[in-house]
């Protein structure tokens, strides 16, 4: 293992964080710490997952796609900020691609991902 890889991989294992193995297609819901003044509350975002960037690394980052009041609203997360209290997996969705920015020009039904009903999560290392 080179070097840069030995200590991103120290600087993730000190975070300690639990990253729940999703791809794009799945349905997740983040806890989000949101700061307002000096109170600090964790608030849910919930949509589906259209991409995961850098792999697993320390810069690793996923857009999550939700449609609110009619809106399509996206957000990017880095996957390894403080900022994030919590990732769970709501639903697993079936597609055939890594990237789906094609959902951008869908709505309503043709905008739906297939679940998948079959998931054996990872025996190692999460992707």
């Amino acid at each position: 293992m080179d070097l840069i890889a030995q200590l991103e991989a120290e600087q993730i294992a000190s975070l300690g964080k639990e990253i729940p193995d999703f791809k794009a297609g799945d349905t997740i819901r983040v806890g989000y710490k949101v700061t307002e003044g000096t109170r600090t509350r964790v608030q849910n975002y919930e949509g589906v997952c259209i991409s995961r960037k850098h792999g697993a690394g320390i810069a690793a980052s996923f857009t999550v796609r939700k449609v609110s009041f009619g809106e399509g609203v996206e957000r990017v997360f880095p996957l390894y900020s403080t900022n994030i209290d919590s990732i769970t997996v709501v639903r697993r969705g079936k597609v055939r691609r890594a990237k789906l920015y094609y959902l951008r020009s869908r709505r309503g039904k043709s905008a739906r991902i297939a679940e998948v009903t079959n998931y054996k999560p990872l025996g190692g290392a999460s992707a």
